[in-house]
């Protein structure tokens, strides 16, 4: 994950991607924003299971940690930034 203090977003072209990807929702990029996974390049590195353990400590639930639906929302996110990278390189 990124600096607390550096806050990462998406532009607005990433937000695009992943809204049309299955299971992302404007919840699964806001949670991810605030983990400091924003933009393409950050989140193609990114782990689903860290992400997602690291997302129920944010929020002092279990609810992403244990949730499969989070971690394919997660998964889904990572795959479509990965997409895009690949296909631009």
């Amino acid at each position: 994950m990124m600096e607390a203090d550096a806050p990462m977003t998406f532009t607005d072209h990433e937000r695009q991607i992943l809204l049309a990807t299955r299971g992302v929702g404007p919840k699964v990029i806001e949670r991810l924003e605030e983990l400091g996974v924003g933009g393409f390049a950050c989140l193609a590195q990114a782990d689903a299971a860290v992400v997602c353990a690291a997302a129920a400590t944010s929020v002092g639930s279990t609810c992403w940690k244990n949730s499969p639906q989070a971690r394919k929302a997660v998964q889904a996110a990572i795959d479509a930034a990965r997409f895009e990278l690949e296909a631009a390189a």
